[in-house]
């Protein structure tokens, strides 16, 4: 069986940057298992995978474009410091911002006495990078997957334990209004995933290396 809409994939696979720093690895980990055509990984790599059998090996670079969108300016913003509740609030910490556009992740990267600057690109919008992929193995969706939207079994959406609904990760353009922030515990994950947010409970994710969720990354919870 080949790769194609919704079939259930599993991978292993390593990404890494321009610079040639490994990102993330399936190495000495469970593998990547997911439901293909869902928008679960980026579109370059899903578009790499489309068609490709069990034991098929390969090597795939993506621009930015292809992966988590070129950087936007736009998204880094100056914001009261009252819109963040009292909390305190750190340089790297993530939260989700409601926007004019929905649900958004942001990371703060800056905090002053007068305003919090936080950037609503994903981590990795503008790196162009480079994935070891080898497919192994290709399975017919189920009945419930098909309705869920997501694997289930052994290793969730991913191998990792992640249990998400996902959309389509990256750079979303567009501006922000930020009308309030939610205190969460996030992962920014790593680069081949959506953007990995479950909007009916508290627990959202940036991004994640080849699996979209939040499982695990840098946030901080107050």
């Amino acid at each position: 069986m080949k790769v194609a809409p919704l079939s259930v994939v599993t991978l292993e696979y390593t990404v890494t940057d321009e610079h040639g720093e490994v990102i993330d690895s399936t190495v000495g980990k469970e593998p990547l298992v997911y439901l293909h055509g869902t928008r679960y990984l980026v579109s370059g790599l899903e578009a790499a995978l489309e068609g490709r059998a069990v034991g098929d090996a390969f090597d795939v670079t993506l621009t930015p474009e292809q992966a988590y969108g070129v950087y936007d300016e736009s998204l880094v913003q100056e914001v009261p410091g009252e819109l963040f509740d009292g909390m305190e609030v750190a340089e790297g910490d993530t939260f989700v911002a409601e926007t004019d556009d929905g649900h958004r992740p942001v990371t703060v990267v800056e905090v002053s006495e007068e305003f919090v600057k936080v950037d609503g690109n994903h981590p990795l919008a503008g790196v162009t990078l480079s994935f070891t992929v080898e497919i192994k193995n290709v399975r017919p969706a189920t009945a419930e997957e098909l309705a869920h939207g997501h694997v289930h079994g052994a290793g969730g959406c991913g191998g990792h334990g992640h249990d998400h609904d996902h959309e389509e990760g990256g750079c979303c353009g567009g501006g922000h209004h930020h009308d309030h922030y939610h205190d969460h515990e996030h992962g920014h994950g790593g680069c081949c995933g959506g953007a990995g947010h479950k909007h009916d409970d508290d627990d959202h994710g940036q991004g994640g290396c080849c699996g979209g969720g939040g499982c695990g990354g840098h946030g901080h919870h107050h």
